[in-house]
């Protein structure tokens, strides 16, 4: 129909195979596994659409359905983390900005890592796995990002450095697709089968490579970096099922024909987790 009314005559039908094999997994999926999504804004109805969906595509590639639980990080305590997150098989620590809810997610990261959760940074949840680690195993109590706390001590989570004279940051930040080179062996390569990915990025911290030989001696590897700058993209803790923190935005370029394989792997760890829980 647009084809004719732009003029042009189409010539046979759409290839529809792809899109139908999807219907058939999603009609077909009867089992669900659940996961967290912690975020400051889930209130907002579309907020975190597109990590909704790519956890949608991937579970329905999966043969399951997905329930996602929408966790408020600013609601989160000590004293009530592990019933907020009791059940869920997974969990997503949400992208954003500002010092709002950050400490929930540290506290909810902190449960997800000491019981072993699958469990996903993205972004900011990347910077978030990376401040509460070198609070809680490397004994930095006072770590932090500079965008949150300027006059940390232990500034683990730092301003690129070329961004530092920059006082005025509406469109200073760190926008679209670079290149990473994957840590051989890692479980993110292995999930992407590569070792050289390309994905899309929007933020202006970044993980201060100052600190690099600390968290990798203590546990938690960089095991992705850009190849030009040598910023670190990706970090995990190979001990954990399922630890995967990325300075990337994944759910960005996942689609229904192409999911991500990032989020295909974290699910397949969810569900493999739920499994073994009711065993």
């Amino acid at each position: 129909i647009v084809m004719r009314k732009a003029g042009i005559e189409p010539s046979g039908e759409p290839d529809m195979s792809a899109w139908n094999e999807f219907l058939a997994r999603m009609d077909s999926a009867t089992d669900t596994v659940t996961i967290g999504l912690v975020g400051k804004y889930v209130e907002l109805q579309d907020a975190y659409k597109s990590i909704d969906e790519s956890l949608f595509q991937a579970a329905t590639y999966c043969g399951k359905k997905v329930s996602i639980r929408y966790i408020h990080s600013e609601k989160i305590t000590p004293g009530n983390v592990a019933s907020l997150l009791e059940g869920i098989d997974g969990a997503v620590i949400a992208p954003g900005f500002g010092q709002r809810g950050i400490e929930g997610k540290f506290v909810a990261l902190e449960w997800c890592r000491t019981h072993d959760l699958p469990t996903f940074g993205i972004c900011l949840g990347m910077q978030c796995m990376v401040i509460e680690f070198a609070r809680n195993v490397l004994g930095l109590k006072d770590a932090n990002s500079t965008e949150m706390a300027p006059n940390t001590p232990h500034n683990v989570i730092d301003l690129m450095e070329e961004q530092k004279s920059i006082h005025n940051m509406g469109g200073t930040m760190r926008l679209g697709a670079y290149g990473c080179t994957l840590r051989q062996g890692s479980r993110v390569a292995s999930a992407y089968g590569s070792l050289d990915i390309s994905e899309r990025h929007r933020h202006r911290f970044e993980f201060n490579s100052d600190y690099r030989t600390r968290f990798e001696e203590a546990g938690m590897q960089c095991v992705g970096e850009n190849p030009d700058t040598g910023l670190v993209e990706v970090v995990e803790i190979p001990q954990l099922r399922w630890y995967i923190g990325t300075q990337y935005h994944p759910e960005y370029s996942s689609t229904v024909l192409s999911p991500s394989p990032l989020f295909l792997d974290f699910m397949k760890s969810a569900i493999a987790y739920k499994d073994e829980k009711i065993k």
